[in-house]
């Protein structure tokens, strides 16, 4: 099977692109909550995965990535930071996921679990931790559609963003592989992201908490693009 359309305007579109991470939304109204942020601009939407084992945490499962697909039409990512990915790939696709992240730490064939992502119609990412290795992934670069670099330990959000680990971004950029960053990510460091080879930013506390999803968007836009 193909990836869908979705995810081809995705990787047929390079630039910046901007994914609020629905964790940090207000769940007692989601569905308003992404719909503002697809109505602000955003160019995908973010979902965490957590299953309370790969991550001293738990969030979210298909039935909220179902729910997110039906409340908007762009695209959608599952970041599955679950330790048995392989087993759970298909129910997140059919759920609507058009983008899935795994992560090189956890458990199973990396490579077959990349090739059924998208056997079930979806992209495929690879993602590292902070303390992984940039040599951990670059086995695996040739057979995903996108990197995705962790700028935070994952967990929780909300954690200070972690600037040592842009070199990492801007090594898998000069490889070809479009980045995405996800960890602590707002206007004052968005900049820095793009510089060192962001194409997607990440960013949920910057997004969602305080203010307007609107305006949050907007600022966090002109700031990645240089702008005063």
């Amino acid at each position: 099977m193909s990836i869908n359309h979705r995810s081809e305007g995705l990787l047929g579109r390079r630039g910046l692109k901007i994914a609020p991470s629905v964790l940090a939304a207000d769940f007692g109204r989601l569905r308003q909550e992404v719909q503002a942020a697809e109505k602000a601009g955003a160019d995908l939407l973010h979902l965490d995965v957590m299953d309370g084992h790969f991550v001293p945490n738990i969030t979210i499962g298909p039935d909220i990535v179902a729910a997110v697909r039906a409340a908007v039409s762009i695209p959608i990512d599952s970041h599955l930071m679950i330790s048995r990915p392989r087993d759970y790939v298909k129910r997140f696709a059919d759920a609507g996921a058009d983008i899935i992240f795994i992560h090189v730490e956890s458990e199973g064939d990396t490579a077959e679990t990349l090739g059924h992502i998208r056997e079930c119609g979806a992209a495929a990412g690879i993602t590292l931790n902070p303390e992984t290795p940039l040599d951990a992934v670059r086995p695996f670069l040739g057979m995903a559609d996108f990197a995705l670099v962790m700028t935070v330990r994952p967990g929780f959000g909300g954690q200070k963003f972690m600037a040592s680990e842009l070199a990492k971004a801007k090594a898998i950029s000069a490889m070809g592989k479009p980045v995405a960053i996800d960890g602590g990510v707002g206007p004052l460091n968005a900049r820095a992201c793009v510089e060192n080879g962001a194409e997607i930013l990440v960013a949920g506390t910057s997004v969602f908490r305080g203010g307007d999803i609107a305006k949050n968007i907007a600022e966090l836009r002109k700031a990645a693009l240089g702008g005063s």
